[in-house]
């Protein structure tokens, strides 16, 4: 959701003139995107900011905006002398505005605090001198979260729940299309939560597909009106959300990839309850089930936090085994880190940091496995992929997606370009990428 955001205010500033640098030493203003859902991420955000402003040179401005600006609000000031403006979450539009004042003179100008319900984003803006266009785009579709997890501060630096309405949502989709975007990924806090609250589906938009749901609705609006997208992906997901309609919409729409990030968090129904996540083990479970009854080949991914407080060794194994029975493609594992005013804050972080490092290796070992086990049956397999350029880390080999989201690296040819759909035939295997060769 951060890299949608800073893409909205990027372009935002091309359409006003401004023009990009890759060069830090270049730039006369230099605005840092933070995020507070770790303490790890708040840390490097603060040095980051903090060492651009004690070294530009006079007359660079540098500004914060995201998730800890809107946390922390003017007390920014005191943290990172020299710091030009902070902005917070859902005020990203009031950037233009804020640099004409820099220009007058102001400084320390904090826009936090409130959040622009009525218009909670940048809006779409075409991107402007960019030599490459991307083929793969995120779409902000619901703002904030109610749902209140007790380790959680996105409540807080989000807001509440809001969702866009349909239209808005299409005119961006199809603006991205215009641009060459084949691929988009639907975003929300707690995705699935689309248009459940605040918000009624438009009586003059049909559901051919018989679907009562906004999102499984929405998913069938976008194939419908905006054919030039091949593939759409949403994330994050929650287990209730995974609906009847929820599985029939990813089982019988062609456009929806394979892949679902749905985040368990932990396997302990004890520790799941203190999270306050609102289900157990055993529902999380039937949820993935249900899924790969109907979708199976589907690749599910989570995240898990160790260490939350009062982790036991009971807990955390309980953790190991419900993994092993979901069979996740990947796992992205967190250490417990205590958010600001969360009520899991108010515990006591009793689980040391040794042993919290203990039980992410472990836990990213079992994950290792897994992932290797489930990547080999795709070895003999032609699976089709999204061409998105050359290896990061081999560039004589072109990398890219499948449906499944697994990184799939190849062998090129001369006649391929970027953002062409082309098909391999998997040869080998590692824990988190494919290798192949062009079918």
């Amino acid at each position: 959701m951060n890299v949608r955001d800073s893409e909205l205010v990027s372009n935002r500033l091309m359409s006003l003139g401004y023009s990009p640098t890759e060069n830090e030493e270049e730039a006369d203003i230099i605005i840092v995107n933070s995020c507070s859902v770790r303490g790890k991420a708040e840390d490097k955000a603060l040095g980051k900011v903090g060492l651009l402003c004690s070294k530009v040179r006079p007359g660079v401005h540098v500004g914060l905006m995201g998730c800890m600006a809107q946390r922390l609000g003017e007390s920014i000031f005191g943290k990172v002398p020299g710091l030009a403006f902070s902005v917070g979450t859902r005020a990203e539009s009031r950037i233009p505005a804020i640099l004409k004042r820099l220009e007058t003179g102001e400084s320390n100008i904090c826009e936090t605090g409130v959040f622009d319900e009525d218009s909670p984003n940048l809006g779409y803006v075409a991107p402007s001198g960019k030599a490459v266009q991307p083929i793969s785009s995120f779409v902000t579709i619901l703002f904030g979260c109610n749902r209140r997890c007790a380790y959680c501060i996105v409540p807080d630096v989000r807001g509440n729940e809001h969702s866009r309405v349909p239209s808005e949502i299409i005119s961006e989709i199809r603006a991205l299309a215009g641009t060459g975007v084949q691929e988009v990924t639907l975003l929300g806090q707690s995705v699935m939560n689309y248009g459940k609250r605040g918000f009624t589906w438009p009586s003059d938009i049909p559901s051919p597909m018989g679907f009562t749901e906004p999102l499984p609705r929405l998913f069938e609006l976008i194939t419908r009106d905006v054919p030039q997208i091949s593939r759409i992906r949403f994330t994050s997901g929650h287990p209730s959300g995974v609906t009847n309609e929820l599985v029939r919409a990813m089982r019988d729409i062609p456009q929806i990839c394979k892949h679902l990030h749905l985040p368990m968090q932990s396997g302990s129904d004890r520790i799941l309850k203190e999270m306050r996540r609102g289900y157990d083990a055993a529902t999380y479970v039937e949820a993935v089930a249900h899924l790969r009854t109907a979708v199976p080949d589907i690749a599910v991914t989570t995240d898990i936090i160790v260490g939350f407080p009062g982790e036991t060794d009971a807990d955390f194994e309980d953790t190991r085994r419900v993994m092993e029975a979901a069979q996740f493609d990947n796992s992205f594992i967190f250490k417990y880190s205590p958010r600001p005013g969360t009520p899991a804050a108010q515990m006591p972080d009793d689980v040391s940091e040794e042993e919290k490092m203990r039980r992410n290796q472990v836990l990213l070992e079992d994950q290792d496995k897994r992932g290797l086990a489930m990547n080999q049956k795709f070895i003999g397999q032609v699976t089709e992929v999204l061409a998105e350029g050359p290896s990061l880390r081999n560039s004589t080999r072109w990398s890219g997606r499948n449906s499944q989201n697994k990184i799939v690296v190849f062998e090129p040819t001369s006649s391929i370009s970027v953002g062409d759909t082309v098909k391999v035939k998997i040869t080998d295997a590692h824990p988190q990428t494919l290798f192949g060769e062009l079918a």
